[in-house]
């Protein structure tokens, strides 16, 4: 599914050079299970950023179920983004102003879909992460647990191939990050492939295979 071959994300602060990710290859099979782990400022947001095509490399190539997508033009890329990759993140990233199942409905409405669709897909969502009595709520009226919830159907709203997921549980209690985990590994289960990137071990660890990363550099790939 995934081919990473020699990537380099070279970031310049002031006059000096950071070497965020440094000849990374790596290769991820469709429906795998991973985790990347590493210290702060080890390169694994960088890395999730190249994977995600939120940013990209200055160096080396990736390919997406076989096609090269490293020198695509910015629309080109969006699409892809949209039809393929699902984040979940630390902070939720949800629209303040827009309800649970408009925060939801947001990329399928960017993405064209008609309304009677839309509507369908939302409808299963809600029910699926028991946001039935929350679907009318805006973010400040949600739990963070719910809002991560909301950030999982947001995600798969498109059902995506790929999940990558940032410190899912960062800004949760240890009880709602657990059924977060849950959340992210049931997706995993029903085919799709999961991408975890955290600096907590017992969270990569339940991975089946674990990557770690320092100073840009894959240093140990387990399963």
């Amino acid at each position: 599914m995934i081919r990473l071959t020699g990537i380099e994300r070279v970031f310049r602060v002031g006059d000096e050079e950071v070497h965020a990710l440094r000849g990374v290859s790596l290769d991820i099979a469709a429906g795998e299970y991973l985790s990347i782990m590493g210290p702060s400022g080890s390169g694994k947001s960088s890395l999730l950023n190249v994977l995600g095509l939120l940013d990209r490399p200055n160096a080396g190539a990736y390919a997406l179920d076989g096609r090269d997508v490293t020198g695509l033009a910015d629309d080109e890329l969006a699409r892809v983004r949209r039809e393929k990759i699902g984040f979940v993140f630390q902070f939720f990233h949800l629209v303040p102003r827009l309800s649970a199942e408009q925060n939801i409905e947001l990329p399928l409405v960017l993405a064209g879909i008609d309304q009677a669709e839309r509507r369908r897909r939302i409808d299963k969502l809600v029910a699926d992460y028991g946001l039935q009595n929350r679907a009318k709520h805006r973010p400040d009226q949600l739990s963070g647990g719910q809002c991560q919830r909301v950030a999982i159907a947001r995600a798969m709203a498109m059902q995506p191939s790929l999940i990558l997921a940032d410190e899912p549980t960062g800004n949760l209690d240890r009880h709602t990050g657990q059924e977060v985990l849950n959340l992210l590994e049931a997706l995993h289960r029903a085919g799709g492939t999961l991408v975890v990137v955290t600096h907590d071990a017992e969270i990569g660890n339940r991975a089946k295979r674990r990557i770690r990363i320092v100073d840009g550099q894959i240093v140990s790939d387990e399963q």
